[in-house]
């Protein structure tokens, strides 16, 4: 009996399979994509996966920076430059995949907890990561959006923020949304005071008051809510991450510590998240695109 061999893997440059991928709704999804962003081509990216199903918007928890570090006998500066790599590495290739919005989890509420040369050094890495992917952030045609209070933020980050959110405003491509002095609860508590100021100048009546009127006064206001949430280093929380948005976000948490997080991990996160049926409360889909 003749030996079996595998067959080949696709490599990104092998043209995707003409087989289910070339239905109407695959190109449908794939022309939403390149009409925001032209390079995008899910297909070659990720011919196992049906170009509807890669999420508009994916989150993600970026955990393990100081735990990378230790285990090389570094201090956690050193992970967190190195996660900051991670991130330039992942934007990218949610470009080319039609990622619509990646919103990452860079500096919580509580991380003002630790030590203050820490949270200068984490500072100083914004401000510096910022400056630096300016041109490519206008090159690619990404808008730039930071979620979180700005009460507490050092002057030179409320600069630096103020002018990269100018300069991409308008961008119409892709959505990069970094949450920096972030925490759901207080989002959502400023959320409320803003509904009940309104209340109070009679602009707006308590029986009008709707999810989407609380949606609407959220940092995330206009953008999709998260269908894939990604947490690395093996942490099974949320750590006060967009409670409210991701609401019906699927979850994906990988032990990969996030300056190792590849994208061969993205690619297996995606494909976890394809592979799953999204029901929002109500009965499994019967014939979504790919299934």
């Amino acid at each position: 009996m003749p030996p079996t061999t595998a067959a080949p893997t696709p490599s990104r440059l092998d043209p995707p399979a003409a087989s289910a991928m070339d239905d109407a709704p695959a190109r449908e999804a794939v022309a939403r994509m390149r009409a925001r962003s032209p390079k995008a081509d899910p297909q070659a990216r990720l011919p196992d996966v049906h170009p509807a199903r890669i999420p508009r918007h994916i989150a993600i928890i970026m955990d393990g920076n100081g735990r990378w570090a230790a285990q090389r006998g570094f201090p956690r500066a050193f992970g967190h430059r190195n996660g900051a790599a991670t991130v330039r590495n992942v934007l990218e290739e949610c470009g080319k995949l039609g990622v619509e919005v990646l919103t990452l989890y860079s500096f919580s509420i509580e991380n003002w907890k630790r030590p203050a040369d820490e949270v200068q050094g984490l500072m100083d890495l914004y401000t510096t990561y910022l400056d630096g992917e300016l041109e490519r952030l206008m090159r690619e045609n990404i808008r730039f959006v930071q979620l979180g209070r700005r009460e507490g933020l050092p002057p030179e980050v409320l600069s630096t923020v103020d002018r990269i959110t100018r300069a991409t405003a308008g961008n119409t491509g892709a959505t990069l949304c970094l949450a920096v002095n972030y925490g759901s609860r207080a989002e959502i508590t400023d959320a409320c005071r803003a509904v009940a100021r309104e209340v109070a100048a009679g602009t707006l009546r308590p029986e009008d008051i709707t999810p989407e009127t609380i949606s609407g006064r959220l940092y995330t206001a206009g953008l999709p809510d998260p269908d894939l949430l990604i947490r690395t280093a093996g942490e099974m929380r949320v750590s006060n991450y967009l409670l409210w948005q991701i609401s019906y976000a699927e979850l994906h948490v990988t032990p990969v510590l996030w300056p190792d997080f590849t994208v061969a991990d993205l690619h297996a996160a995606i494909r976890d998240y394809a592979s799953r049926s999204r029901r929002f409360g109500g009965l499994a889909e019967s014939a979504a695109p790919g299934a």
